[in-house]
């Protein structure tokens, strides 16, 4: 019996041994704040993502949270991978919504879109979700210096979805679709009126309708 007992003893002290153990290679809040901003600011993001991971998962109710979850997202956008952080900034903006950084999770939440736009032979859904993302920052935080900042950003966009339709009314123009090339010439002029390109567009729906009236001449007199 008494073998048992001290048998019984000896376990629960090395299991506890363990864990004081543990404990104690466990660092604070703090430490892992101090440690994720070390590593984020000598360009080791993955290191700051791992270590501000840890603080949120073993910290949820600390002061430092706030600020692992804000540079996880930038972390993301440090290394290209937007998905992840507007997904990040995203989740940021719903858990705290009154907090005074959403205006900048906004304006980098369009940044990840606007990193993304392709050229204007390309598909343009990066461009689209930049501008509305943008807008909505302007609309929610109209005197913010981030939709301020964010006005030369819409220009670009404008400016990339207005050359995107003149690509493809050149494309069905060449093509001898007039009809389409009109419609994308006209959807220039009014979608995109401030960005330059008014005179040219107008004189090619001027060009299409010559050519749509000529082509609709010769198959009425076939």
């Amino acid at each position: 019996m008494k073998r048992i007992l001290v048998f019984g003893l000896i376990s629960l002290l090395v299991v506890s041994g363990c864990a004081w153990f543990d404990t104690k290679e466990e660092k604070t809040a703090q430490e892992l704040a101090s440690d994720g901003m070390d590593q984020f600011n000598r360009g080791k993001y993955r290191k700051a993502i791992e270590s501000f991971e840890k603080l949120k998962d073993w910290y949820p109710f600390s002061k430092f949270v706030i600020l692992a979850e804000l540079k996880i997202a930038d972390a993301y956008y440090n290394i290209k991978e937007y998905e992840e952080a507007v997904a990040a900034y995203e989740e940021f903006e719903n858990l705290h919504p009154r907090n005074e950084a959403v205006p900048y999770t906004i304006y980098q939440s369009g940044l990840c879109y606007f990193e993304q736009i392709d050229t204007v032979d390309r598909d343009q859904t990066s461009a689209k979700k930049a501008l509305d993302t943008f807008n909505r920052l302007k609309k929610q935080f109209p005197v913010d210096s981030y939709a301020i900042k964010a006005q030369e950003h819409i220009k670009k966009c404008l400016k990339s979805l207005a050359a995107h339709e003149f690509y493809v009314g050149i494309f069905y123009l060449k093509s001898k679709h007039y009809k389409a090339a009109l419609n994308r010439f006209k959807s220039v002029l009014s979608n995109y009126p401030d960005v330059g390109v008014h005179q040219t567009a107008l004189q090619y729906i001027a060009l299409c309708e010559a050519l749509l009236k000529e082509q609709q001449e010769k198959e009425a007199s076939q």
